[in-house]
């Protein structure tokens, strides 16, 4: 097994470079560069093309090899990179990118989006049953590296290498994990496609993925399960922020400690899946795991909220009589409560990051799972379907739960964040065997 998940584990790693490169390391340069912040959060519309990988996944599943679609897409991004880096982005004073580097930037991202088509195609044609749940941990785990090494340690090298050494930096890496997956040994022992009987763009294709079974139950818990999860996880730094805690701390721990923690829970759930644990009882108490964080810590959100506290140190209440985190209580008692908050905020914020890596692991197992339960030619097709509406169901609260609190308040919101976390508990009731 070790010989088909260290390819696959390279792959995925290189996979995540497009995500840490605009998610951290271009809103900087650009923003280093004098462009205003509107600007700089408009180049999230370049993930774009992530949203229509339904539109190439038939060509993927049905013409030429999964490998074949790998290697080729993975050197055009090898390609595009070069050029990008013989395209700096505008001088400060700029209105904007140029117009060269935005198209870049737009193929940068379908490139990688056909490339996560074909490797999550060779990835179910390359594991067994039992070696899913390995293999779903190579791929969230290397996923969550990549992103990182682009985002923050390319980041990091930017006093040192000019934005042309960036990208052909990236371009290299590109070009050699291109090599490797057209030379892997284990990748080759994987059969061509056969002759497909799925015309690709047809009411049948979908209701041939409809009717594979488990995909209606998986489809709508795939697009809700981390609903309350992201709510809270876009809403509750900027919450801290507002009672005092401060920037640089939140930086480092929803930041590094946050993907740390997310990618010890997916090894956990790797390794209970390895031996032996089912996918849907770990997602039961996992999932229950998870809500109880969730109510803990919307507890401490309230708990600041009504007593207006603050998380810094130094601060005192106003009007309150605290100093030095001591608080006047009921009939002249002294509560300690900021002295403990700041740790009981941190904490809750990495509990919430590594159960939620424990349940995205096991959760695209599920997916695979499913996914191997079509015909060989529906693979590509029918598991870019559940893995889009996953991306939905992550983006829709987060994209929303700052007009949430805005319309509706705090404790309504969090309220509301903890049904949704409900849901896919229940959900789990209504799974059906063949996925079991």
């Amino acid at each position: 097994m070790r010989g088909k998940l260290l390819p696959l584990a390279s792959l995925y790693l290189v996979q995540g470079l497009p995500y840490g490169l605009q998610s951290g390391l271009l809103p900087t340069l650009l923003r280093a560069r004098g462009l205003s912040l509107t600007r700089v959060g408009l180049a999230k519309a370049l993930y774009a093309p992530w949203l229509f990988k339904l539109a190439w996944a038939p060509l993927v599943g049905a013409r030429g090899s999964a490998r074949a679609w790998l290697a080729r897409s993975t050197a055009a991004l090898g390609l595009v990179c070069g050029l990008l880096a013989a395209l700096p982005p505008s001088e400060s004073g700029q209105a904007g990118l140029p117009a060269a580097a935005v198209g870049l930037l737009l193929l940068l991202n379908l490139g990688a989006a056909v490339q996560d088509v074909a490797l999550d195609t060779l990835a179910m044609q390359l594991l067994e049953p039992a070696e899913l749940g390995p293999g779903s941990t190579a791929q969230v785990v290397a996923y969550k590296l990549g992103a990182a090494l682009a985002g923050g340690g390319l980041l990091a090298l930017l006093p040192t290498l000019s934005w042309p050494g960036l990208f052909l930096l990236l371009a290299t890496a590109y070009w050699l994990a291109a090599a490797l997956a057209w030379t892997a040994p284990a990748l080759g022992q994987l059969p061509g496609p056969g002759p497909s009987e799925h015309p690709c763009y047809t009411l049948r294709l979908l209701q041939d993925m409809v009717t594979v079974p488990g995909t209606l139950w998986t489809a709508s818990f795939v697009l809700t399960y981390k609903l309350g999860e992201q709510g809270a996880n876009s809403l509750f730094p900027l919450l801290l922020l507002d009672h005092g805690a401060s920037a640089a701390e939140l930086g480092l721990w929803n930041g590094l400690g946050a993907v740390a923690c997310s990618i010890a829970g997916s090894f956990l759930a790797g390794v209970l899946l390895a031996r032996h644990w089912k996918p849907l009882p770990l997602l039961g108490s996992v999932l229950q795991l998870r809500l109880g964080g969730l109510a803990c810590q919307t507890a401490l959100l309230f708990h600041l909220d009504t007593l207006g506290a603050s998380l810094h140190p130094s601060t005192a209440l106003k009007g309150e009589g605290l100093s030095l985190g001591l608080r006047a209580g009921p009939l002249g008692c002294v509560v300690l409560l900021p002295s403990v908050l700041p740790g009981a905020a941190l904490l809750s914020l990495c509990l919430q990051h590594f159960l939620g890596g424990l349940v995205t692991t096991t959760t695209f197992t599920v997916m695979m799972r499913c996914s191997q339960l079509a015909p060989s030619a529906l693979q590509a097709t029918h598991y870019s379907l559940l893995a889009t509406l996953e991306l939905l169901g992550k983006l829709l609260l987060g994209t929303v739960a700052g007009a949430l609190v805005d319309t509706l308040g705090l404790h309504p919101c969090f309220f509301f964040l903890l049904i949704l976390s409900t849901l896919p508990i229940l959900g789990l009731g209504l799974a059906p065997s063949t996925l079991a």
